[in-house]
């Protein structure tokens, strides 16, 4: 049997970050698993690529939602990096952390070391800020974190609009206070895509104590009694059991790691007597607390120098292309919308919404592929980020290689209706703002007819789509729903942690690639701190 001290599955956000620090030690042997392959290819690294990504089979999990009842039983598309780096590599490549509120709450509800001034540090750690290490950066992580490489006139417009409608300006989002508006960052480097993979595991491959084994699934965790000693893994059609010695640890994320619990007989008891699969230990929390925020996006026509619209279409997009190809500038190597406020949606609320724009709009063309406008256009988004609605996931059946059911269950709070809805009119009475307000022509999406609450509703309920950052599936907490504890172990049992999104009791107030690579900074910590000595294993 091939044995490893640790073994960590998933090489994703979390993951990677796992696997590298952990190898830092030569006597300590990590084997990281990934279901997917490499993911070095031409879209993945372009950063402007990304939208290419979601209907690749080859890069992406394409997971479908149940139908949501809430949303007239629309299924919604959840993208899941496949591959190296994970969701890192198909995201929107956005810098952001949050408030410090949402780890001060994280510490309030019963998780000792979890709050802001406990995580900053880690933070800090895995950065290498363009900016320059300060209170609140580092300047020598392996991540590259960068400003946008270009800021059009229209999106500075946007800002000073923010500004006017009573939203202060920031020279860094990822620093308090909030609300706020400004430039975001990205993990972009030397305009191409900075994943977790590169970041952490590219430059260090070369290690002999690790391993990284790609194309393989896990089917379970392997128990002697209630510790955890291994995992069961699917490579080219041929099962193996793999060891290990001190920990095994999750990191396949909010929508696999619950899966791979409950595949292992850790879960809500009849739930996993369904499937047939024994009760090795009852966790009803397991796939439970299922967070996701929801998005929306209008368009506007408008003047023809507030867009690049024409840069991106016909014969220019192909100038454009060649522009990246041979500079690695322009609007290729830009992520998603670069300038973005943070606002609150009701008077003496915390900050709940994240809105962002962009001076461009797109829309699908007849063979389902997303393209830019044919006419001067810009667009922005509303995403509520704190939603009170909680959804739920389980097991499709016993079988290992079937998506779990998802259901997310938006809507389902009327605090959400109300505030989403509050968001999409604050928004577009910033873009008719001075000095935004006197590029726009008219509004295209949804139009102007759509004007009461029920109208907004349905708008969002049709067109709008995830905020693609699922999180909370294994709470970390120390209440009868937490599946782990402060310390990241899964509760009642031995060896076994989950280092990912899934362990958030509460969704942060900003985008999750940075707060999962946090988690992961920390989690090696944890573990590095309680240093469990090794099993005793029979060659």
């Amino acid at each position: 049997m091939e044995i490893y001290d640790h073994i960590v599955v998933g090489a994703g956000s979390s993951g990677c970050v796992v696997a590298s620090r952990l190898s830092e030690d030569p006597q300590v042997r990590v084997l990281l698993i990934e279901a997917g392959g490499a993911m070095d290819a031409f879209w993945v690294n372009t950063p402007a690529g990304m939208a290419k990504l979601f209907g690749s089979e080859r890069f992406n999990w394409r997971f479908k939602t149940q139908p949501v009842p809430t949303l007239g039983g629309r299924q919604v598309q959840w993208d899941r990096g496949k591959g190296l780096g994970g969701s890192s590599s198909i995201n929107g490549m956005i810098y952001m952390r949050g408030q410090p509120e949402d780890y001060d709450q994280w510490a309030r509800l019963g998780n000792a070391g979890w709050g802001w001034d406990e995580v900053l540090p880690y933070f800090k750690r895995s950065e290498n800020n363009a900016r320059g290490a300060n209170a609140f950066h580092g300047g020598d992580g392996p991540l590259s974190v960068t400003d946008p490489v270009e800021i059009h006139p229209a999106a500075e417009d946007f800002i000073a609009s923010c500004v006017n409608a009573g939203i202060p300006r920031s020279r860094d989002l990822n620093s308090p206070p909030h609300p706020a508006v400004g430039v975001r960052q990205y993990t972009i480097k030397g305009g191409r895509r900075h994943t977790t993979y590169k970041a952490f595991i590219e430059p260090v491959r070369h290690r002999s104590n690790l391993t990284i084994l790609t194309g393989a699934h896990v089917l379970r965790v392997l128990f002697d009694g209630d510790e955890a000693t291994g995992v069961e893994v699917l490579q080219g059609g041929q099962r193996r059991q793999i060891a290990a010695a001190r920990e095994v640890i999750l990191s396949a994320g909010a929508l696999a790691s619950p899966q791979l619990l409950m595949l292992s007989g850790i879960g809500g008891a009849a739930r996993l007597q369904r499937h047939g699969i024994a009760v090795r230990r009852e966790l009803p929390g397991v796939g439970s607390n299922l967070q996701d925020p929801w998005y929306a996006s209008l368009a506007w026509r408008c003047t023809p120098g507030s867009s690049v619209n024409h840069r991106l279409s016909g014969l220019r997009k192909y100038l454009e292309g060649a522009r990246y190809v041979f500079t690695h500038g322009g609007y290729l190597a830009l992520g998603a919308a670069p300038v973005t406020a943070y606002a609150r949606s009701e008077p003496g609320a915390r900050v709940d919404l994240q809105l962002s724009f962009n001076p461009m709009s797109f829309s699908a063309t007849p063979s389902g592929e997303v393209a830019a406008d044919g006419y001067p256009g810009m667009s922005a988004s509303v995403v509520l980020l704190t939603p009170e609605s909680r959804g739920h996931m389980e097991l499709a059946s016993g079988d290992p290689l079937a998506a779990p059911l998802f259901h997310p269950n938006y809507f389902s709070d009327e605090s959400d209706v109300r505030r989403h809805v509050a968001g999409l009119r604050q928004l577009r009475q910033i873009i008719h703002t001075p000095p935004l307000g006197q590029r726009v022509v008219e509004e295209i999406k949804p139009g102007p007819a759509c004007a009461s609450d029920e109208q907004l509703f349905e708008y969002l309920k049709r067109f709008g789509g995830t905020g693609w950052h699922p999180v909370g599936t294994c709470k970390m907490g120390s209440d009868g729903e937490a599946v782990v504890d402060a310390r990241l172990r899964v509760r009642g049992l031995q060896r076994l942690r989950v280092i990912d999104a899934s362990i958030m009791p509460v969704i942060p107030t900003g985008n999750t690639n940075a707060p999962c690579i946090m988690i992961g900074e920390k989690g090696v910590d944890m573990i590095l701190e309680d240093a469990l000595a090794p099993r005793a294993i029979a060659a």
